[in-house]
């Protein structure tokens, strides 16, 4: 198994409440050009299936259709890491703030090998850290 030179995700930590913070997530994905495809809500999820507890975690699954049209068309497989998974998280250890994660696109050309997606990753990349860093000047304009 070989190591991901690749940090997993684009993230930052913010706080708020829960659905502000998935509220803001929303809106600053779509000011990038992604809309959101799914949602599953984890907590929900395994609570109704497996009778578990955990902490608020919602997984969006965005989309740039421009990007995601780009990759398909140099990797047609690359549709099985499409859309570009988003996750807001609780965090555990702090009241009121949570963790906003985006799968890195760097991923992408690692997983598949092909030099013809680094273009499309290294844009996608640029939208995402954007719609990411702006969650972080949202929160230093917003007054307590």
């Amino acid at each position: 198994m070989t190591t991901p030179t690749e940090p997993i995700a684009i993230a930052t930590k913010v706080t708020g409440t829960f659905d502000d913070v998935v509220t803001r997530t929303r809106g600053a994905l779509a000011e990038q050009g992604f809309g959101i495809l799914t949602e599953i809500d984890m907590q929900a999820t395994l609570k109704a299936k497996l009778d578990e507890d955990m902490e608020k975690y919602l997984i969006l699954g965005a989309c740039n259709p421009p990007l995601a049209h780009r990759a398909v068309s140099v990797d047609r497989q690359i549709g099985l890491l499409l859309p570009c998974n988003v996750v807001v998280r609780e965090d555990t250890t702090t009241e009121n703030s949570f963790f906003v994660e985006a799968m890195n696109p760097a991923l992408m050309v690692q997983v598949s090998g092909e030099p013809g997606l680094e273009s499309v990753a290294a844009d996608a990349a640029v939208k995402l850290r954007a719609a990411v860093d702006s969650l972080i000047w949202h929160r230093s304009r917003i007054k307590h």
